[in-house]
C-alpha cells in the first residue's frame, strides 16, 4: 500500500529555538533544571509537528530522553527539531539539543523523540494531510529506527508498562 497523501520534506518543518539560561532556569547544583529543558524540548518539537500537519496537536509520547551534558548560567541552549516519521493520525519528531559556545560550536546536550497525535478542537484523532518525504539516507535511517520505536511502545503498553 503507497501513501498517496501529498508530502513535505524534513527541511519544511524544522524548527530551531534559541534560549538562554538564567538563574530561575537552574536546579540546585547550578545546572539547567532537566524539567526546564523538557518544556523546551516540548515546545520546539510541538511546532515542528503543527507546522508538518498544518493541525492542532497533542503530546502523545517521549521516548530515548537523554542527557549527555550539562549546561549552565548565561550558556546558550539551541534546539533543533525535524519530523522524522508520519503515520495516519501521529508523527514522530526528534530533538537535538545543543550548547553553542563562544566560537559558535555547538555541543550536544540531549537527544529526545516525541510523538505527536493530530486532533480535532474536541481531541479526536484525525488523519494527517501529508505524508514526509524522505530525501537523504539519514532520513531514512530515522524512519526505520521510528518503525522500532513505535514498535516498542506498542509492546511497553501491552505490557502494561
Amino acid at each position: 500500500m503507497t501513501d498517496e497523501r501529498p508530502k513535505r520534506t524534513v527541511e519544511y518543518s524544522q524548527v530551531e529555538n534559541l534560549h538562554v539560561i538564567r538563574h530561575e532556569d537552574l536546579n540546585g547544583t547550578g545546572r539547567l533544571y532537566g524539567g526546564r529543558l523538557l518544556s523546551w524540548i516540548d515546545e520546539t518539537a510541538a511546532t515542528c509537528a503543527q507546522r508538518h500537519t498544518g493541525l492542532e496537536i497533542t503530546t502523545a509520547s517521549i521516548d530515548n530522553l537523554t542527557f549527555k551534558r550539562g549546561a549552565y548560567v548565561n550558556d546558550i541552549v539551541v534546539l533543533v527539531a525535524r519530523v522524522t516519521y508520519v503515520g495516519k493520525t501521529s508523527c514522530e519528531v526528534r530533538v537535538d539539543s545543543y550548547v553553542e559556545d563562544n566560537e559558535g560550536y555547538r555541543h550536544v546536550i540531549n537527544h529526545a523523540y516525541l510523538t505527536y497525535v493530530a486532533i480535532t478542537r474536541e481531541g479526536r484523532a484525525i488523519p494527517i494531510p501529508y505524508g514526509l518525504e524522505l530525501t537523504k539516507e539519514n532520513e531514512k535511517m530515522e524512519w526505520e529506527g521510528a518503525i522500532l520505536r513505535r514498535e516498542n511502545r506498542k509492546n511497553r503498553t501491552s505490557q502494561g508498562f
